[in-house]
């Protein structure tokens, strides 16, 4: 095998060109796959030395760009993430425990996109959006579009993801993310990622995305939609979850069976908006 150390994104694309090459980020999956002989590449691209890909910078009208190489323990304590941009920290603190937070990257887990993993319902709920490159230029897709199946992404042979690019997120709304988990730190049974705004008693701002039941994260924009302007209350929050419930497609696997996430995923949407109405009350 053919070990690469680009120190620039163009020298990184051009190595990924090669027939059977795999990028290198965190490493944290991708080396226990060649382990355990699931893959074998034949050309291994290190995106360690390219410095660009390890930045996060806040830019003037409020997005924040968080480069591949970010690692989510530095993700998890990014201070230029705020209001409901925060969906995202909180779920980097919530990923596996601390050396996989210290080593693991965010481009690394949504180019592997495990659907029980915990950044992409907050990737969606964020309405963020993907910044891929390669050699036919650069890209950006909406993060609805880039998770696409089970472990399938819209990833092109030969790119790269370069950056992960939030939003600004309306001012004063609060960003939540609650999983279930048989651990702390485990992949989730069923998460729910939320961006909530509330002007007194009515909602302002509503984002609910929900993982781990199903191959990417489910999300009803149309009800999200219906439900601006008026109270959330239990009777609208009852027609959410029954319109996310519409879209689950949950699998049994050694974490739970399909019948349970279905059970749990409304209780968590419940969860997560009465604990964004708390932090936006000033009472959490």
């Amino acid at each position: 095998m053919e070990f690469i150390r680009p120190d620039s994104i163009d020298a990184a694309v051009a190595a990924l060109q090669a027939e059977n090459a795999a990028c290198l980020a965190g490493g944290a999956t991708l080396v226990a796959m060649m382990n355990a002989d699931l893959v074998a590449p034949e050309r291994l691209v290190s995106l360690r030395d390219v410095a660009a890909l390890r930045t996060a910078m806040r830019q003037p009208d409020g997005s924040v760009v968080i480069g591949a190489m970010r690692r989510h323990r530095e993700t998890a304590e990014e201070t230029d993430l705020r209001d409901g941009q925060r969906v995202l920290s909180d779920a980097a603190g919530q990923i596996a425990n601390p050396p996989v937070r210290n080593m693991g990257t965010i481009g690394g887990s949504c180019a592997f996109a495990d659907p029980a993993a915990d950044y992409p319902p907050a990737l969606a709920a964020a309405d963020a959006r993907i910044a891929l490159v390669g050699a036919e230029g650069r890209r950006t897709l909406p993060a609805d579009a880039f998770f696409v199946d089970w472990y399938e992404t819209a990833l092109e042979p030969g790119e790269l993801i370069e950056s992960v690019i939030l939003p600004p997120a309306p001012a004063g709304t609060a960003g939540s993310y609650t999983k279930l988990a048989r651990v702390a730190g485990d992949f989730a049974i069923a998460s729910v990622a939320l961006v909530l705004g509330m002007e007194g008693d009515a909602c302002s701002h509503l984002a609910v995305a929900v993982g781990a039941c199903g191959p990417a994260p489910v999300r009803r924009r149309d009800v999200e939609t219906e439900l601006l302007g008026g109270g959330l209350g239990d009777s609208e929050i009852r027609r959410l979850t029954d319109a996310l419930a519409d879209g689950l497609d949950p699998v049994d696997d050694v974490r739970a069976s399909a019948d349970y996430r279905r059970r749990v995923a409304p209780r968590l949407v419940r969860q997560a908006i009465a604990e964004a109405k708390q932090c936006l009350s000033g009472t959490q």
